[in-house]
């Protein structure tokens, strides 16, 4: 019998956003001064007291397997973190801490899919939520946010598309790459269809501290009883404490997934990086202010950032209500003229950005959304502001 490879791999897309991100990299380090709206990570440094308490940890020799699901103190951080901020109560024994927000999403979906079950996924969407659910056996079932309705789904849509096959439903609030927020009023109407058809909401709100203006984040756990049961709550220490590297992401589930996962995640991972965790439990229990900060900062670049293209011909886009992106609508550039060439493609825009302004974005294709950019605020004021420059010079000359 010939030697193969794994077909499920095969099928496995590469990310969009690390694959361009890498190219404007070789550019820049060619020498090109290339301005990146691309990465969504946080431009600032982990916040002082985080960095020097896991140098403590160091120190102080805490560099011992732990836990596999995580240490205790971290675990009841989190607890006491969902219950001020969430409205949440949960126990040490429903949190399972991993090795970044995509582990926990894989652990999730490894814990509760069997193959063929369905799995709804609004569009847009993250684009690694479909790849981690095919990986873990599962079909994804995707439903159009419409533009009228801020890019979010509406319980009717989530009704109609529900099988005896539906195992759950993915809901990222705020939205990567939209962000966009859903209401209270929303989540309870989906929540209801949840509950009456049986499957599990899958909460990614990764995003929940970077909210802008009046818009607060809502967790669909806290709106009842049942829609507590039904929920598995996933966020992390990532994107509001500027972390991505320390790869610290965490569940909050019943008791009885919490065990599953924990099953799991011992055997393929065991623990998470113990200074990591350390780490982590500083960023929740610790100051404030430095995440505070940075969340200002984000939406006065983020002010600027709309301001600019609000201006700017033939785009149209609703300005985010949360976390660090804007996402725009391309669609009326296409089948226009530059430099005598007819625009057929955004990769065919975004391809001219890069090489003709040294500007790179991302192409959402991946993201489900052929027809759309994503622009990432998370970038220093003066980037974006010599990136608007070069976007609308590139507007300015399409005919």
């Amino acid at each position: 019998m010939p030697t193969t490879v794994s077909e499920k791999a095969l099928r496995i897309k590469p990310s969009s956003t690390l694959s361009i991100t890498a190219h404007a990299n070789a550019l820049k380090a060619s020498g090109v001064n290339i301005i990146s709206f691309t990465v969504g990570e946080p431009d600032f440094p982990t916040p002082t007291h985080i960095n020097e308490f896991a140098i403590q940890a160091i120190h102080d020799g805490f560099t011992k397997y732990t836990a596999a699901s995580g240490i205790p103190e971290l675990k009841q951080a989190i607890c006491k973190k969902l219950k001020d901020f969430n409205h949440i109560s949960y126990s040490a024994e429903q949190i399972i801490v991993s090795n970044g927000a995509k582990h926990s999403l894989s652990n999730i979906f490894q814990a509760i899919l069997n193959p063929g079950d369905e799995v709804i996924i609004p569009v847009p969407y993250w684009l690694t939520y479909p790849e981690i659910v095919q990986l873990s056996g599962g079909i994804p079932v995707f439903v159009e946010g419409k533009r009228e309705n801020h890019y979010k789904v509406t319980a009717e849509q989530v009704r109609n598309v529900v099988t005896d096959k539906t195992k759950a439903i993915i809901l990222n609030s705020p939205s990567n790459p939209t962000g966009m927020l859903y209401s209270e009023e929303e989540l309870r109407e989906i929540a209801q269809v949840a509950i009456t058809c049986d499957f599990f909401i899958v909460a990614d709100e990764m995003y929940e501290f970077l909210t802008y203006g009046h818009h607060k984040h809502v967790s669909i756990a806290s709106l009842g009883p049942e829609v507590y049961e039904k929920t598995i709550t996933c966020s992390g220490v990532s994107k509001s404490y500027a972390m991505t590297g320390w790869r610290i992401g965490y569940t909050a589930s019943s008791k009885s997934l919490a065990a599953l996962m924990d099953g799991l995640q011992s055997h393929q991972t065991s623990n998470p990086c113990s200074i990591s965790q350390k780490a982590a439990y500083e960023a929740i229990v610790g100051d404030q202010q430095p995440m505070l900060h940075m969340v200002a900062e984000f939406e006065q670049r983020k002010n600027y950032m709309c301001t600019r293209l609000y201006q700017m011909p033939l785009i149209q886009f609703l300005e985010p209500e949360g976390a660090f992106y804007t996402f725009i609508d391309f669609s009326s550039v296409l089948q226009h003229s530059y430099k005598n060439q007819v625009l057929q493609s955004i990769d065919q825009v975004v391809s001219i950005l890069l090489e003709e302004y040294h500007v790179a974005v991302i192409p959402c294709a991946d993201f489900g959304s052929e027809q759309h950019i994503r622009l990432s605020f998370a970038t220093s004021m003066e980037n974006i502001i010599e990136g608007m420059n070069r976007l609308e010079s590139f507007l300015l000359c399409i005919k």
